[in-house]
């Protein structure tokens, strides 16, 4: 049966239509429930601009990019941790970065319970997005070209990021 092109248009557009409203449907794993004990973040713009600078605010709070290859968490090899440069929850374990080559910070996996995604369609084909589940602050995209175990490449704006050496973790 021929196709027209009518049709696989209007198929298109369909499953676009369909794509879109889930996105916006379906609730981010930065809008659920903190877990026990932990408070939400729910800071006014004036507060995150207090808190953050200027570049780190573009980033996190009206989800910008940085410029490629001008992060110095590009050349961080200690053992440690990965932060939200906005409310401080770890979201990556230095053993899981790894140099990808595009220039941000890369990492294969992040820490359980610590980010959201979803769809951006700001390019207009759908990427996935990821946030810091705590405050909600944009840290990059997610792709499909990444190392094993996952095969996933966390491309984070290492400005939405903060670094904690292992040595000055605290000790239980």
């Amino acid at each position: 049966m021929a196709l027209s092109l009518n049709s696989v248009n209007r198929r298109h557009l369909l499953l676009g239509l369909a794509t879109s409203m889930v996105a916006i449907l379906k609730p981010s794993m930065a809008s659920a429930a903190s877990p026990a004990g932990e408070t939400a973040w729910d800071l006014s713009e004036s507060q995150w601009r207090q808190r953050l600078s200027p570049e780190a605010f573009n980033v996190l709070r009206k989800e910008g990019t940085e410029r490629a290859f001008t992060s110095s968490l590009l050349e961080e090899k200690r053992d440690g941790t990965f932060v939200c440069k906005g409310c401080k929850l770890p979201l990556f374990s230095s053993a899981t970065k790894y140099e990808s080559g595009t220039g941000w910070p890369s990492f294969w996996e992040p820490l359980p319970n610590s980010i959201g995604t979803k769809l951006d369609f700001r390019l207009l084909l759908p990427r996935t997005e990821y946030h810091c589940r705590r405050c909600g602050g944009h840290q990059g995209h997610v792709f499909n070209d990444g190392p094993q175990p996952t095969g996933k490449r966390y491309c984070n704006n290492g400005v939405a990021l903060g670094f904690i050496p292992a040595e000055a973790a605290p000790v239980n």
